[in-house]
């Protein structure tokens, strides 16, 4: 792609991010829905102006991982630990229920193959960790009791997403799945998320130390996107999906952030509150990309609106997607209206889904009318969920008071 063709289309998805964002923040709804919505009007699926390339996909990526750092930075991690047993019941419920339903009603009903129904199974595991953090921002509740469960299940889900994904791919290429390789994967990941939070606070602590003798400007974006950058890296070299990396980054730079095993490291929360402020920026505009991104891999023409098997599955897998995400948060110990919000916080599938069933369209295990059927469920749930949260909390606010 030429230069001068990658700015007009960078120019393209940055403004109408920003004016659909506000468009729909002045309609009460969340302003991911309007980054969202960006994506369909620019790309394929109306005027097509924007199609997703390698560098778009790179910029989308940056968005999510510096997305996970701000998570990072706003999360109290006494209270993600509080919410720890609840969030691990929610995640495992959500994802175990979604793929027995979702292959179940694939292999049984729909007489798919098997590799297809597990790889529809597997997408509807998928929980959008972005979306659902940015929809909770978004009412104000990110740092709430529902939004702390919500975020500790959705890290946990990404995580067995990131195994499960490994299975399938596995199997789509052998024929077999190797549990040992499997289990490799769980083991780097668990090592990374117990030791990087560690590690990315001494880093910090040396970066604070050359804060307080440099006067040149920039030093702290500069130093805390590169560390952001690294810890991304660290978290793939260890088999973890990158935006983890953002996560752990972001969680030992916040100001509630406390050591394991009474290693006294000093939090300095003057510093902290100084990477909050001169890092929002970077944020704001990266991760809006990687929303729009997510509306411009949604092709709506590409869809056989008049195939009633179309309609069928897409309807099936719909009913499934919703209802098996509310299984874990069903099983925990809080009032229900909690329990029902954290339900439909897991549901947007978004980006998480379209790399599995890009991975199953890749491989050839899916049909064109299955992967637009699976298309349909993605884009369903990944647009209207933070809609009706945003509805959800204004007609029941009185009761998270």
């Amino acid at each position: 792609m030429e230069a001068h063709t990658f700015l007009l289309q960078l120019l393209a998805i940055l403004v109408s991010a920003r004016i659909l964002a506000e468009a729909a923040t002045s309609l009460g709804a969340p302003s991911v829905i309007g980054e969202l919505v960006a994506g369909i009007v620019i790309g394929p699926s109306l005027l097509g102006w924007v199609e997703t390339n390698d560098i778009i996909l790179l910029l989308a990526e940056i968005g999510v991982i510096m997305l996970l750092f701000e998570v990072g930075l706003e999360t109290d991690l006494g209270k993600l630990l509080d919410a720890g047993g609840k969030a691990v019941t929610v995640a495992i419920g959500g994802f175990i229920a979604p793929m027995i339903a979702g292959f179940g009603a694939a292999y049984y009903l729909f007489d798919l193959s098997l590799i297809a129904s597990l790889f529809i199974g597997g997408t509807l595991t998928a929980t959008s960790i972005g979306i659902t953090v940015r929809t909770l921002a978004g009412v104000h509740r990110q740092t709430s009791v529902e939004g702390q469960i919500t975020l500790g299940a959705a890290v946990l889900d990404d995580v067995l997403g990131v195994v499960l994904l490994a299975l399938l791919y596995e199997f789509s290429i052998t024929g077999e799945i190797n549990l040992i390789n499997a289990s490799k994967v769980l083991a780097y990941v668990t090592v990374f998320f117990l030791l990087a939070p560690i590690l990315a606070k001494l880093i910090s602590q040396f970066i604070g130390h050359i804060d307080q003798r440099v006067e040149n400007p920039g030093l702290i974006p500069v130093t805390i996107v590169s560390l952001v950058i690294f810890f991304a890296w660290l978290a793939h070299w260890f088999g973890a999906p990158k935006l983890l990396g953002g996560f752990a980054a972001g969680l030992a730079l916040s100001r509630r952030f406390f050591l394991p095993f009474g290693i006294a490291i000093r939090t300095n929360t003057a510093f902290s509150h100084k990477i909050e402020n001169q890092m929002k920026p970077i944020v704001q505009l990266f991760a809006p990309i990687f929303f729009v991104t997510v509306g411009l891999s949604l092709d709506l023409r590409a869809i056989d609106w008049s195939s009633g098997f179309f309609w069928l599955l897409s309807l099936t897998l719909v009913i499934v997607a919703i209802c098996t995400k509310f299984t874990g948060a069903m099983l925990i110990s809080e009032p229900f209206p909690r329990r029902f919000v954290i339900g439909m916080a897991m549901v947007p599938r978004g980006e998480v889904g379209l790399i599995f069933a890009g991975l199953g369209a890749a491989a050839g295990i899916f049909a064109s009318n299955v992967y637009t059927a699976l298309i349909m469920v993605i884009t369903y749930t990944t647009l209207l969920s933070p809609f009706w949260i945003k509805l959800y909390y204004r007609k029941f606010g009185k009761y998270f008071v």
